[in-house]
């Protein structure tokens, strides 16, 4: 089974900056895409951004301009640069992978991470 392993969680101030990393424990050389989603206190679990193998990326419209989404298949991770981050932005961050192989569909989550903003 592929695990997730995630870091870069912290407190910064609205304004400041944070990078997520997400390693894989294993090489997928099959289609697939991996993810961040977040969900905050008393809210639904939202996707935040997407990046396929083949590289295309997908954001939500609140983070657009602000967050970027990159992988790095040699090391087996992807990583989110947040910056200007706001209030709003608080929550815990989930690391998700996706796989498409022979016709059948594989889902792993990390176990989250903490991004905590101040005003």
């Amino acid at each position: 089974q592929v695990r997730l392993v995630e870091s870069g969680g912290g407190l910064v101030q609205a304004g400041g900056s944070l990078r997520l990393s997400c390693a894989a424990s294993e090489a997928i050389f099959s289609f697939n895409t991996m993810g961040w989603y977040r969900q905050a206190p008393g809210k639904q679990r939202e996707v935040v951004a997407t990046i396929t193998s083949g590289g295309s990326t997908n954001y939500v419209d609140s983070v657009k301009g602000r967050f970027t989404i990159s992988r790095d298949n040699a090391k087996n991770t992807v990583y989110l640069q947040m910056n200007s981050l706001k209030p709003e932005d608080t929550a815990v961050y989930y690391c998700n992978l996706w796989v498409l192989q022979v016709g059948r569909e594989y889902e792993y989550w990390g176990q989250g991470t903490q991004v905590t903003v101040s005003s």
